[in-house]
């Protein structure tokens, strides 16, 4: 990666890597439906100042329309409510660590849709170690409550979600301007969560404490607004297998800040499965001269 590159993977992973404790301390107040709306209607809101001041044209044509109308549900709606959904019965530790599991998932995708990041032997031994992680970090809750697992699995799922719109994103929106890419599927999100927190007779009102607000501020302008036209900046300059290289710093900044201001406990478990997570993503990602393995399918072009 060039200079430019690395100063935005880096200003990247640690926005990111903060956000699960503001998601954390938004979902003691308000519901997760409610959480995410507002969080991804901010977003928006900064997107379209973006677009309004650089005087960015909007998409023509429903072919230019149609990935983003999807994204918005793939990269927004659905995997933000999962992971807020998930954080109140999960630490916002845990909540990191797990999250970081979708370079490991968009490593498996990517072979089978881009022609030009196939899957190794190297790749497929990372693969192992990382769910190996993953059944660590679960293993602190066997006899716990349901919730407690769901929780986790809801935000392993919504790191399929990341890896699928990643590679989504590559394919399919190639000649749209960057941060079109986030504002517009914000927007469609936005629709949906909305309806959600309308319809759901579960709308318990907008936040009324000052730390929730600066909690969303901080996640729709700077950890959705901003993060994600720099984050679909990356995709398409880097890669979707590298850009989601920028959740291994999820461990590292969720665990401290989570220890730090909420007073979460570090566990074996949580040590051992961050540490084999890493370790896995190491693996991948260590440069060697390997052949990559046949696709199942004749992989698509971009």
């Amino acid at each position: 990666m060039k200079l430019k590159h690395w100063i935005v993977f880096i200003l990247l992973g640690a926005i990111w890597s903060s956000s699960f404790m503001w998601i954390k301390i938004a979902i003691r107040e308000i519901i997760p439906s409610m959480l995410v709306a507002i969080r991804v209607s901010l977003g928006f809101l900064f997107g379209v100042v973006v677009i309004i001041v650089r005087r960015i044209e909007l998409p023509r044509g429903l072919k230019a329309w149609t990935p983003l109308i999807i994204l918005g549900i793939t990269n927004f709606a659905a995997p933000f409510y999962l992971i807020s959904w998930g954080e109140k019965v999960v630490d916002s530790s845990v909540a990191a660590i797990l999250d970081a599991t979708v370079p490991l998932f968009t490593i498996f995708i990517a072979h089978y849709y881009l022609k030009d990041d196939r899957m190794t032997i190297q790749k497929i031994l990372g693969l192992f170690v990382g769910f190996g992680g993953v059944i660590v970090l679960l293993s602190k809750d066997v006899g716990a409550s349901s919730s407690t697992v769901s929780g986790q699995a809801a935000i392993v799922l919504a790191s399929i979600f990341y890896a699928v719109s990643a590679v989504y994103l590559r394919k399919t929106t190639q000649e749209t301007h960057s941060v079109l890419r986030s504002t517009i599927p914000m927007f469609c999100a936005s629709i949906i969560m909305w309806a959600s927190v309308l319809t759901t007779g579960n709308n318990t009102g907008l936040p009324k404490l000052g730390l929730t607000w600066i909690a969303l501020l901080f996640l729709g302008i700077i950890g959705s607004g901003l993060a994600f036209i720099m984050a679909f900046y990356l995709i398409h300059e880097i890669g979707p297998t590298k850009s989601t290289m920028v959740t291994y710093i999820f461990p590292l900044g969720g665990v401290i800040l989570g220890v730090m201001f909420l007073h979460e406990q570090i566990t074996w478990q949580l040590i051992s499965g961050g540490i084999l997570i890493l370790v896995s993503l190491v693996i991948v990602n260590v440069q060697r001269n390997e052949k990559t393995l046949p696709s199942a399918a004749k992989p698509q072009t971009e």
